[in-house]
C-alpha cells in the first residue's frame, strides 16, 4: 500500500511539473528591429529630436555622444547640444528580461552663438572697474614668481584701443619687479561656450604671460579642486611656443594639455581661444584646434568660471630672467565670450 501511495505522489508531482512548464511565462525573445530617427532643429538652437523604436523593447538608453546619457522608456526625446559638432549617438534598446540591442546614428549640429560678454578696451585709462578687479601683492603666488602685482596704471592701462599689462624691473615693496593681474571674479563668470582673446605676447626671457580661468568655488574648494583652464600660457624663454592646459584634482600641478608653435606671437596679434562644453575643452590658436581635453561629469569643469589676465616674471614656469630685463608688455585687443 505504501509503495502504491509513493507511486501516485510521484506521478502527481511529475504532472504538476509538466503543467507548470507548459503554462509558464514565454522566454524573453529580446529586442529586435531597432530603428532610430534624428531630426536636427533648423533654428540652430542645438535641439535634436530623437525617436527610437524596437520590437519587445521596454526602454531605451541614449548616449548622446557629448558625455551625457539618458534612459527614455518611450524612446522619444529632444536633446539640446551646447556646441556645434559631429556627434555619434548610440541607442541601446532593452527588453523586460534585460536583453539588449544597440545601434548608432551620426548627428551633425550647427549652433548659432552670440556674443554674451566682452571688453573691447576702447576707453582710455584704468581697466573698466565694472568688469575687472585686481589681485595685488607678492609672495610668489604659488609658483615662486618674482613680481609684485599692483593696480596702478603703471602696470595696467588701456590706450589706443588695447589693454597693456606691463611688467617692470623696479624695486617695489621688497620685490624687484612689478606687474598686474586682472580678473573678473565676482563681476562676471560663465559656464560653457567659447572665450576668445586677441593678444600680442611679450618677448623678454623670464616673462610669463597667461590668459586663464578658475572655477567660481575657488575660495571654498581651493585649488586644484576648483579646476583651472589655461587658455594660453607662454614664456620668453621658449619664443612662440603656446601652452593650453587644464588642472583638476587628478592632474594637480602637472595638468593635462598640449602645445603649438605660433610664429610671430610676440610681434603680431593672434586669437587664443577655448571652446568649452560638457563633452570637452578644445584649445585653439587662430581657430585651429591643437589640443582637446575630454570633459566628464565628475570633473570640476561643469560650473561657472571667471577670467584672469596676468603677466608674471620668473617663477617655476617663467624660468630665468634676462639680467638686462627692463620691461615687458602683454597687449590685449579684446576679450569675448560667446554662447
Amino acid at each position: 500500500m505504501k509503495r502504491l501511495l509513493l507511486t501516485l505522489i510521484s506521478v502527481c508531482m511529475l504532472a504538476a511539473a509538466c503543467k507548470k512548464s507548459s503554462t509558464g511565462s514565454t522566454p524573453d525573445a529580446g529586442p529586435s528591429n531597432l530603428n532610430i530617427s534624428a531630426v536636427v532643429n533648423p533654428d540652430s538652437s542645438g535641439n535634436v529630436s530623437f525617436t527610437a523604436t524596437a520590437t519587445n523593447a521596454v526602454s531605451f538608453d541614449f548616449d548622446f555622444g557629448d558625455g551625457n546619457f539618458q534612459t527614455v522608456p518611450s524612446g522619444v526625446v529632444t536633446y539640446k547640444y551646447l556646441t556645434s559638432g559631429n556627434y555619434t549617438v548610440n541607442v541601446t534598446a532593452k527588453s523586460a528580461g534585460g536583453q539588449t540591442i544597440s545601434q548608432s546614428v551620426p548627428v551633425a549640429v550647427v549652433i548659432k552663438t552670440s556674443l554674451v560678454w566682452s571688453d573691447e578696451f576702447d576707453t582710455p585709462g584704468s581697466p573698466d572697474a565694472t568688469k575687472w578687479g585686481f589681485d595685488t601683492g607678492a609672495g610668489g603666488w604659488g609658483n615662486n614668481e618674482l613680481e609684485y602685482y599692483t593696480s596702478r596704471t603703471d602696470n595696467a592701462i588701456v590706450s589706443n584701443g588695447t589693454l597693456k599689462i606691463i611688467a617692470k624691473a623696479e624695486s617695489y615693496n621688497g620685490s624687484a619687479y612689478t606687474s598686474a593681474r586682472l580678473l573678473t571674479k565676482d563681476k562676471y563668470s560663465f559656464k560653457y561656450g567659447k572665450i576668445e582673446v586677441r593678444a600680442k605676447l611679450p618677448a623678454p626671457a623670464g616673462s610669463w604671460p597667461a590668459i586663464w580661468m578658475l572655477g567660481n568655488n575657488f575660495a571654498t574648494a581651493g585649488w586644484p579642486a576648483c579646476g583651472e583652464i589655461d587658455i594660453m600660457e607662454s614664456r620668453g624663454n621658449e619664443p612662440d611656443k603656446i601652452y593650453g592646459t587644464t588642472h583638476d584634482p587628478s592632474s594637480g600641478g602637472v595638468g593635462n594639455g598640449g602645445t603649438t608653435v605660433t610664429a610671430g606671437s610676440t610681434t603680431d596679434f593672434h586669437r587664443y581661444a577655448v571652446e568649452w562644453s560638457a563633452a570637452s575643452v578644445k584649445f585653439m590658436v587662430d581657430d585651429v584646434v591643437y589640443y582637446t581635453f575630454p570633459n566628464t561629469g565628475s570633473s570640476p569643469f561643469n560650473q561657472n568660471f571667471f577670467i584672469i589676465l596676468n603677466l608674471a616674471i620668473g617663477g617655476n614656469f617663467g624660468g630665468n630672467v634676462d639680467p638686462a630685463f627692463t620691461s615687458a608688455v602683454m597687449e590685449v585687443d579684446y576679450v569675448r565670450v560667446y554662447q
